[in-house]
């Protein structure tokens, strides 16, 4: 995946969670950068010590930015570019306060986006030559849903639902209040028309009544891998099939293979292990 297939971010999305992040981290000001002159300037590196997919730059820039909006920022790897260990990301030239106070913000946003677009491409190349596709699900830092999703897409992934308003997924829970998986289809066909509709089954029978009911999708929940195999057989092509739960990157490729359209894994967002990231900054005299 490289950024001219890529659908940048929103800029409005960028600003509200780079806003909220320096408030959070920032708040009355750095007091800490007071001790630096205020008319130092200084140049910076930011450099990964792992390999990774690179994500999250629209968000790092935009906190260099804010507190120096001159300073030059030029990247040396592409949205959603692998990079390998070692690899200079990004080379900034700023005012030195600017440069120590946007720092940890910067680095948070890239280190957390990168490691969700890394665990994204790591599904993805498990089960390439398949037609699965990997998926995401709400299992999501708070606040920074959207981010990741947008990371989840950098690493080659998919999105399921954004949240609870865009598509009905019908889980165990609301099949038991509707009465059965054919009622509750029903009620969300009459409430959200123009919605997909999805239903999670956890066995042969409900696999059909979900069929019968004539879902959108059906997710395959907790089967076993010759069940998955079955479930593809039996479904025929009529509906596409999810599979979800018990998701490992060991497993992901015998999954993808038994003929499923889609394997949701919520540890693409919620088991991420942060990318080790460093910024060396070099101060320098204020140019006259």
């Amino acid at each position: 995946m490289i950024d001219s297939l890529l659908t940048p971010p929103d800029p409005a999305l960028v600003a509200r969670d780079v806003r909220r992040a320096l408030d959070e981290d920032v708040g009355a000001g750095d007091v800490t950068a007071d001790l630096l002159p205020a008319d130092a300037h200084a140049s910076a590196r930011l450099l990964t010590r792992d390999a990774a997919v690179l994500c999250g730059r629209d968000w790092a820039q935009a906190c260099f930015l804010h507190f120096d909006p001159q300073a030059r920022i030029r990247w040396q790897a592409r949205e959603g570019e692998r990079v390998a260990a070692g690899s200079v990301l990004c080379q900034i030239e700023g005012t030195a306060r600017a440069l120590v106070s946007a720092e940890r913000t910067a680095l948070n946003f890239l280190q957390t986006l990168s490691a969700t677009a890394t665990t994204t491409a790591a599904f993805v190349d498990a089960v390439r030559g398949t037609h699965a596709r990997i998926l995401d699900t709400r299992k999501t830092i708070p606040g920074l849903r959207l981010a990741q999703k947008y990371a989840v897409r950098a690493g080659g992934g998919h999105n399921h639902r954004i949240g609870l308003f865009d598509a009905v997924l019908i889980k165990e829970n609301h099949i038991a209040a509707a009465g059965s998986i054919s009622a509750a289809i029903a009620r969300a066909r009459a409430l959200h028309p123009g919605l997909l509709v999805e239903t999670e089954v956890e066995n042969f029978p409900e696999l059909r009544e979900a069929l019968a009911a004539g879902a959108d999708r059906i997710m395959l929940d907790e089967f076993e891998l010759q069940e998955l195999g079955r479930a593809v057989a039996e479904t025929a092509g009529r509906v596409p099939l999810e599979v979800s739960g018990s998701v490992s990157l060991e497993r992901v490729r015998a999954i993808a293979e038994t003929g499923v359209d889609f394997i949701s894994i919520g540890a693409l967002t919620k088991h991420v292990r942060a990318i080790d990231l460093s910024m060396r900054i070099d101060i320098a005299d204020r140019p006259a």
